[in-house]
């Protein structure tokens, strides 16, 4: 189909359609990539859209930094390692220098992790079952957005974060199905009142 000049597929292409991915290789449902960090917004996008065409490949071991030439680059498609790209102010994929650089570096993520679960050993038992709680459904929310991306249907109970997630699930399929045997009820007197109707006419 053509618009505006251009083709326009009737569904996306989709990289190795016809091969089963093993789960457990890095970028499997088990490992998946990380997060794409250090870089400026348009790398990011570039790196993303290489992940969603089969162009990526991920690292098997660290490689050169251009600056300081130690083995310190950890991802992908980087040319500097994080904290010479934090030094000098730059992108960490083409080296230009950007004010908005996308994501977290890794020590900022571990020390905030620290400072979480010191909270967490701190905090009395029905604060920490709070935060658990909204821990748990901040990972449910960006596991629900992915699979609206990847339209992941099949096994959905069995991707669940966890067994609130499940119970909360199970629990409103409950209260629904109540729902529909009034519904159903409603259904069957009306049925009945047309019967009458057409008895007497």
């Amino acid at each position: 189909m053509m618009i505006n000049g251009r083709h326009k597929n009737k569904f996306a292409w989709k990289p190795n359609a016809g091969v089963k991915i093993n789960e457990t290789e890095v970028g499997g449902r088990f490992r998946p990539l990380s997060e794409i960090t250090g870089v400026c917004q348009r790398c990011k996008e570039q790196i993303e859209w290489k992940r969603k065409y089969g162009k990526y490949k991920p690292l098997t071991e660290p490689t050169k930094c251009q600056r300081c030439t130690k083995r310190a680059v950890r991802q992908s498609h980087h040319k500097l390692c994080q904290p010479c790209a934090k030094e000098h102010g730059v992108c960490a994929k083409c080296c230009c220098r950007n004010e908005r650089i996308v994501g977290k570096d890794p020590a900022e993520v571990e020390a905030e992790q620290k400072e979480l679960q010191e909270a967490i050993k701190n905090a009395r038992e029905r604060d920490r079952r709070t935060l658990l709680r909204a821990m748990n459904a901040g990972k449910s929310m960006k596991s629900a957005t992915e699979k609206e991306e990847k339209g992941d249907k099949a096994g959905d109970s069995a991707l669940s974060a966890s067994l609130e997630e499940h119970a909360e699930a199970t629990r409103d399929d409950e209260g629904d199905s109540d729902g529909d045997d009034d519904d159903d009820e409603e259904e069957e007197e009306e049925e009945e009142e047309e019967d009458e109707e057409g008895v007497r006419n």
